[in-house]
């Protein structure tokens, strides 16, 4: 009995010790999760339609347009701007996509790309990398979209094919896959390079240089090279960042493809008719409006 009464008192005792450490122990409160910059994409066929001065443009005699159906399109680069005076680089890099060396001269790496949808998040990046500062202007260089677009083909009959279409300044492209069709590519391509596929046909082709269009409100106090894909939008309100956010900032990037698919017409029936020789002549997006959520 006796040996009974010890051992209950030492299972006791522990059971108080580690009570008694227990409530002497600091509360310690979980460390608050960081904000972050969180950039989304949406694409707009009723946007305005821009040229690359980021004024209001139409569709030239002799070509027609439609409004493509994008699944998904890929960034390298985005970087917000203080003024309207700050040179493209001067500002806060906040996305610089990967690239290569592959294909010879430096470009883009297609195999390593980030995607999205509308309405999708393209990236997130913390606030704590991005100086703090008041930005006017966001600046984005596309690099890839993929989408349907309608054609008319020879039998009379309206269908939807797929075009794939690079608009980075130089893209190293090993192999493009869609629809279950593969393009072997394993080259450098330039800004104007597309691919198309429907109903199991395929074709490939190159826009002449300089037929992207690339909107720039800021083409006079601060350009961007010729054949890259630098879309500059404004700040209805500013963005404003102090560096002390405890909530994620979201910002839509939406972009105009307001009859951003244009080709030159044979037939002028604002029908896209390849079979007939209707050339693409420009893939680029018709203006960006960024936007605060």
């Amino acid at each position: 009995m006796k040996i009974l009464n010890l051992i209950m008192c030492i299972v006791l005792l522990g059971i108080t010790s580690c009570s008694n450490e227990s409530i002497n122990e600091p509360i310690r409160n979980p460390a608050p999760e960081e904000a972050n910059l969180v950039i989304k994409f949406k694409f707009d066929p009723n946007q305005i339609r821009l040229n690359n001065l980021g004024q209001p443009a139409t569709i030239p005699n002799g070509n027609a347009a439609q409004s493509p159906n994008f699944a998904r399109m890929s960034s390298n680069y985005i970087e917000l701007a203080p003024t309207a005076n700050t040179l493209l680089g001067e500002g806060a890099i906040v996305y610089d996509g990967p690239s290569t060396n592959l294909g010879g001269e430096k470009a883009i790496d297609f195999s390593q790309a980030k995607f999205a949808g509308s309405n999708e998040t393209f990236v997130t990046i913390p606030l704590s990398e991005i100086a703090a500062g008041s930005y006017s202007w966001v600046r984005v260089s596309l690099a890839y979209q993929e989408g349907a677009i309608n054609f008319l083909a020879a039998d009379g009959n309206e269908y939807s094919g797929t075009l794939a279409s690079f608009v980075g300044y130089n893209t190293y492209i090993p192999d493009l896959t869609f629809n279950g069709v593969t393009f072997p590519v394993n080259a450098n391509k330039l800004q104007g390079f597309w691919a198309f596929e429907a109903l199991g046909f395929t074709s490939q082709g190159q826009a002449p240089p300089g037929a992207t269009t690339v909107p720039n409100p800021l083409f006079d106090s601060s350009p961007i090279p010729q054949g890259s894909c630098v879309v500059t939008g404004k700040f209805e309100n500013g963005l404003n960042i102090t560096g002390n956010e405890t909530e994620d900032v979201v910002v839509t990037l939406s972009f105009s493809v307001n009859n951003s698919f244009e080709w030159t017409e044979i037939t002028a029936d604002g029908k896209y008719e390849p079979e007939a020789g209707e050339q693409l002549v420009d893939m680029g997006v018709r203006g960006l409006i960024p936007m605060i959520d």
